[in-house]
């Protein structure tokens, strides 16, 4: 599996020179494989959105480089194109949202790019099926709508200009359970149908765990750990002295491993926990 994105020793400075002079990033290095689904996690001023702000030039590194689908994109003469392979949804997309309609707030990249008016057509409604936007909503105004309508008319603006990569500033924040579970969802089937690489960067442990293949923590400006979820639990002490907390789920299975029940310690969501622990009281195996 090839690199859909690879970043090296990568290090960025905010204010250089001056009295508020920070490095947000320290010399980080790591891959995305192509059509994987990354969780980025990491306490406030990590530099988790930092990070991501480079995926598509939009920051540029003090020293390192990015490189996407092998080609560094500190190329001027790329750039343009980079920014149509890597698609960037922020921290509450919706508060970007300004046109009259949902089709036409969904179809402004597409209407940038000149494309023919029945391409544009066709992409809208394909995005926003994609993320469960209604045929019915296409002529309201998106600002009647419900805040996780809203955020997935943002994440279908975004789709629209179907980029290779997804990338996520904490696209559930704010957002009540049902609709950051329904955001969720169609950013896996997504993932899941059409292969895309996605990278999220959240706060929530339980959703990380729950829909990522690998997650990164940054801390301090570097990364931390990296690897599959069910790996990166297991350093329960040195994620809580980050700031950080494993998901619920891995506490209870991890303290039932302690206490020598033969539970699957490795479990990090609900179900797995509850598959687990459904075994254990029928007398089966611990492990999943």
């Amino acid at each position: 599996m090839t690199d859909s994105l690879r970043v090296e020793h990568l290090t960025h400075v905010y204010m250089p020179d001056s009295p508020f002079e920070k490095k947000s990033l320290d010399d980080v290095s790591l891959s995305v494989k192509q059509g994987e689904f990354l969780g980025i996690i990491g306490h406030t001023g990590s530099g988790k959105s930092t990070l991501i702000q480079h995926f598509n030039g939009l920051l540029k590194p003090v020293s390192g480089r990015v490189l996407v689908n092998g080609q560094d994109i500190s190329d001027k003469n790329l750039l343009k194109q980079v920014r149509f392979t890597v698609g960037m949804v922020f921290q509450y997309p919706e508060y970007q949202l300004f046109e009259e309609t949902v089709f036409a707030d969904i179809a402004f990249g597409p209407r940038n790019r000149k494309l023919e008016e029945e391409e544009i057509k066709q992409r809208v409604y394909e995005a926003a099926d994609a993320v469960g936007v209604a045929p019915e909503l296409m002529e309201k105004s998106p600002f009647e709508l419900s805040g996780g309508q809203k955020r997935r008319v943002a994440i279908a603006g975004v789709l629209a200009m179907k980029p290779q990569i997804l990338v996520l500033d904490e696209p559930t924040a704010g957002l009540d359970p049902k609709s950051r579970e329904s955001v969720l969802r169609r950013l896996k089937r997504l993932h899941e149908t059409e292969g895309m690489t996605v990278i999220i960067v959240s706060h929530s442990m339980e959703d990380i765990a729950k829909y990522t293949n690998r997650i990164i923590i940054m801390n301090h400006g570097r990364v931390a750990y990296e690897g599959k979820p069910s790996e990166i639990f297991q350093h329960r002490q040195e994620i809580e002295k980050m700031g950080l907390a494993i998901p619920q789920a891995s506490y209870v299975v991890q303290e039932l491993a302690r206490r020598g029940y033969p539970v699957d310690q490795y479990a990090c969501t609900v179900q797995a926990a509850a598959n687990s622990l459904t075994k254990l009281l029928s007398g089966g195996v611990g492990h999943a």
